[in-house]
């Protein structure tokens, strides 16, 4: 089933040609922005607008209908009245178009009207042999296809990567995809499925699970139309690869709210942890973890362990922070093991004694007196010790900043970077907000572009922790 997808897909994620239905020379339309966005990311194949005003946009001809189109198209994106659609689905089946989305809302999650619309929409899809998108949704994004998200005029595209995603919201999956732009989330593909009256969840989850270029697959789910096939679906997928889902609605509000926004009908949240679970899938619970995880499952590849070293005071401090550190990884199921007597006789001789914690989490205030050497020895000795499986280092910024200014903290990080390059056992760094944001931002953007994960917190370095080793613990 999953190797079918491939080339039944290929239309979607890699069209050859694209059709805009619904744009105008003089009018920001969401359809002439599709256009814009399309032509700014460098879209590769034959783009035709459509829209009844005629005219040009961006040197391409804006036709006044699907039919006049001189080539194939392969991927029309609607954004018309929905009162035009039928029209439109006819055009469609006579161009033998292959996908269409649709940008067009107000259907089932409006009226009744609407669900019967779908309904019509449906059956002409199934008699025109083509499959559709949404409708109520955003789409494709696709960077190694130069195909931005949404209408958006900028073309916005970050770098083509591993990570895949599936949304039932636009606005997830745009945040889905500035997060990943600003975090080094690299993404193969993303898709906005919306009310999904045909292609659904468990349609583009198989597809991911064919995908040689996605290994880990991201999704945000408000409801399911089959609940039984979502089930069955994921639980084939997370064979062999992970997949983190968001389950949007979780309370009577939620649940009330996605009715209307999707027209998705919500099961308990206590239904989708147990499915989830069973599933062999990973749950977040926000667009925070959905991205916490999909970045350490991108940074580390396949990998699992539950025994952590943490370490904190690098400018000073650390008493409160090894504190602090050992609630948060205790609390999230990870493993504090002692340091060998070993390992700790070498961290005196560089450290000293007077006011540090040598065990685990090691506290290395008192190194800083003595110079960035000690302290780079210190952090290699602590990744020494072979029980030892992941570091966690907490990197204060704020206190970075008084001790070696802006050219020693670059040092510091650089120690970092070359420090993941010659050892195998991964190293996270949690770097809190703090006063000297623009610093701290620079160095998160450094660290990130090495594939180094950086959190804004131990609490969510270690959820993510305990997610990428129970993945791959269970396998």
């Amino acid at each position: 089933m999953f190797e079918e997808r491939q080339k039944e897909f290929e239309s979607i994620f890699y069209p050859k040609s694209i059709a805009v239905v619904g744009v105008s020379a003089y009018e920001d339309k969401s359809g002439t922005l599709w256009v814009k966005g399309l032509i700014a990311a460098g879209f590769p194949g034959a783009l035709y607008p459509i829209g009844s005003s005629g005219g040009t946009i961006g040197g391409l001809d804006i036709l006044p209908n699907l039919r006049q189109i001189p080539g194939n198209v392969d991927y029309v994106v609607v954004c018309i009245p929905r009162g035009a659609i039928l029209g439109l689905l006819d055009d469609c089946a006579a161009k033998k178009v292959k996908a269409i989305q649709f940008f067009t809302a107000g259907f089932r999650e409006l009226s009744e009207e609407g669900r019967e619309l779908e309904e019509q929409m449906l059956g002409k899809a199934m008699e025109g042999g083509f499959r559709i998108i949404g409708p109520n949704c955003v789409g494709v994004y696709c960077p190694e296809s130069r195909i931005p998200l949404g209408p958006s005029a900028t073309g916005i595209i970050g770098p083509s990567g591993s990570v895949s995603f599936i949304s039932q919201s636009g606005g997830i999956s745009g945040r889905l995809m500035a997060t990943g732009l600003a975090e080094y989330i690299n993404y193969s593909k993303g898709i906005s499925i919306g009310n999904c009256i045909d292609l659904d969840a468990s349609d583009f989850l198989q597809y991911f699970a064919g995908d040689p270029k996605t290994s880990v697959i991201g999704a945000y789910l408000e409801g399911a139309r089959d609940g039984r096939r979502l089930f069955d679906t994921m639980r084939g997928v997370t064979k062999s690869k992970p997949v983190v889902v968001w389950k949007g609605g979780r309370t009577e509000a939620g649940a009330q709210t996605a009715m209307s926004h999707t027209g998705s009908l919500a099961s308990s949240a206590a239904i989708w942890s147990a499915m989830l679970e069973q599933a062999g899938a990973i749950e977040a619970l926000g667009v925070e973890e959905l991205c916490d995880f999909l970045l350490i499952f991108q940074q580390l590849g396949c990998w699992k362990g539950s025994n952590v070293a943490t370490i904190g005071g690098l400018g000073g401090g650390g008493g409160g922070i090894s504190v602090m550190a050992s609630d948060a990884c205790m609390e999230s199921g990870l493993k504090l093991p002692p340091l060998s007597s070993k390992i700790r006789t070498k961290l005196v001789e560089i450290i000293g004694e007077v006011g540090s914690i040598l065990h685990n989490p090691v506290d290395v205030s008192q190194v800083w007196t003595r110079g960035p050497s000690n302290l780079f020895q210190a952090i290699e000795t602590v990744f020494e010790d072979p029980v030892i499986e992941l570091v966690l280092i907490q990197e204060d910024v704020d206190m970075l900043m008084p001790f070696f200014g802006w050219e020693g903290l670059k040092r510091v990080n650089e120690f970092f970077i070359g420090l993941k390059k010659k050892q195998s056992k991964p190293l996270v760094i949690v770097s809190p907000p703090g006063c000297a944001e623009p610093e701290r931002l620079s160095v998160e953007q450094m660290l990130l572009q090495a594939s180094i994960p950086v959190f804004p917190s131990m609490q969510r370095a270690a959820k993510a922790i305990v997610a990428i080793n129970k993945y791959y613990s269970s396998r």
